[in-house]
């Protein structure tokens, strides 16, 4: 036999035992899964956050609005500048309101001459009758005398009924002396009120003048300054608001208005701490607390309350939570983009796994295999009881595949709260046990009692250019 021919049927030979070496190997992986698993360990720390956005708002602001009708004579701030309670902001034409004080002061000095003068004619009309009661009680005792001479004889009758006429005529006096001051009285009264009225006038016109000076009624900065000078403002009348000059801002106290979804606004609570980051200072965390918890939902798309539409619908809400910095920088401004995390829950020294590592497969699916299992003499963890009727998910039980020789096992599992990346386990699992915790197409599609292959390296970076 040629050689050749040896080496022809050795090549042959060496085929058809790779073949067969490769269909054994190919027969034996049949149905196995390639994974990726991990040991389960204790961690020390363990912190659930909700991480909200939303932007930076002083906790005292003020809109200042035009309080009367007039020109924009100067503007005495710009935008950005620190201002401080008391300091002048604008000047209105006052033109007209300085007239009007000017002629109010006038009258009212008028006013208060009319008044010594009244007050004069009234004590004068006292002092009058003074004069006029002191003559009828002469006049009266001379007539009361006269009556006595009289009945007695010791007078004639022309001399008493001389005495009575005095009298009488004293009496009539003394009656319009009093009557006169009455009359004064109420004309002193008279011009009091027109004095106090004019007085009133002149508050309400020296307040319009003030009006035209607009000054700070908080410390702070102007955060917003839309007007120019020589533009024309008018106040608000019935529904219609005012024209709108600035906003002022009180920087000390800064919180982070951010909008929290409706899934996780039931964790969150008044005084946990946040951790507030902001876009126009990159690099730094701010600390802070949360102050204030929004009760009324918000559209996402709209920010209009739920209360404020007619109509009802599924769209995802958010609310509103307030977070107070405790140390804010000087250059913040109303209005930056910040992101708020905050911490809903702390856990120390618990078991923990990744979050991807949990899986939900159906009752079905686990009564299944529990009973394959049995078939093939194999002992499994059969699924747990199911829960109440009324529970939406009580076809489907969640866990993670716990890995025993080259079988992933499903182990029900309960967890407690959640971190970025990892989730508490509060029964069902013990440290050292071998989880599969990816990839994540093994785990979607993963069944239980499944034979599996750990391969736990790095995979390969692949060329984004290709």
């Amino acid at each position: 036999m040629k050689t050749w021919h040896k080496v022809a049927i050795g090549l042959g030979g060496a085929a058809v035992v790779g073949g067969i070496i490769w269909f054994s190997i190919n027969q034996a992986n049949r149905g196995v899964v390639t994974v990726q698993t991990a040991k389960v360990g204790k961690l020390d720390r363990l912190i659930s956050q909700v991480t909200a956005s939303g932007e930076i708002k002083p906790t005292t602001y003020t809109n200042i609005m035009a309080q009367g009708f007039g020109r924009i004579m100067e503007i005495l701030i710009k935008e950005g500048d620190h201002i401080k309670k008391g300091d002048k902001l604008l000047l209105q034409d006052n033109v007209q309101a300085s007239a009007d004080v000017q002629a109010q002061a006038a009258s009212i000095n008028s006013s208060e001459s009319g008044v010594q003068a009244a007050d004069a004619s009234y004590k004068a009309t006292q002092s009058d009758l003074l004069m006029q009661e002191a003559n009828l009680e002469k006049a009266k005792l001379d007539f009361e005398r006269g009556q006595g001479l009289y009945k007695d004889g010791l007078i004639a009758k022309q001399d008493y009924d001389q005495r009575k006429t005095t009298y009488d005529a004293a009496v009539a006096t003394a009656e319009a002396s009093r009557a006169r001051m009455f009359a004064q009285k109420a004309q002193l009264d008279e011009v009091r009120s027109q004095l106090v009225q004019g007085q009133a006038v002149l508050v309400h016109t020296k307040d319009v003048l003030s009006k035209t000076t607009y000054v700070s009624p908080i410390n702070g900065i102007v955060s917003y300054l839309p007007v120019r000078m020589g533009e024309y403002v008018v106040p608000g009348i019935q529904n219609a608001t005012g024209s709108f000059l600035m906003t002022l801002s009180d920087m000390s106290v800064v919180t982070a208005e951010v909008k929290v979804d409706e899934t996780d606004i039931v964790n969150v609570r008044v005084g946990q701490d946040a951790d507030v980051t902001i876009d126009a200072v990159p690099g730094k965390v701010f600390k802070g607390k949360v102050t204030e918890i929004g009760s009324q939902a918000v559209l996402r798309t709209s920010g209009l309350a739920t209360t404020q539409t007619t109509t009802s619908n599924q769209e995802a809400k958010d609310f509103k939570v307030v977070v107070t910095l405790e140390s804010p920088p000087d250059n913040l401004r109303p209005g930056l983009s910040t992101t708020a995390k905050i911490k809903t829950a702390e856990r120390k020294d618990v078991v923990g796994i990744p979050i991807q590592a949990l899986a939900v497969r159906s009752r079905k699916d686990l009564e299944e295999a529990a009973k394959n299992a049995k078939k093939d003499g194999n002992v499994t963890l059969a699924a747990p009881p199911p829960q109440a009727a009324s529970d939406p998910k009580k076809d489907e039980v969640q866990g993670v595949f716990v890995v025993n020789g080259k079988k992933a096992f499903f182990r029900p599992v309960d967890t407690g709260i959640s971190g970025v990346t990892d989730i508490e386990i509060t029964k069902g699992l013990q440290s050292g046990d071998e989880i599969v915790v990816g990839s994540y197409k093994a785990l979607r599609t993963l069944k239980p009692e499944a034979m599996v292959k750990v391969d736990n390296t790095a995979p390969k970076k692949t060329d984004t250019t290709e």
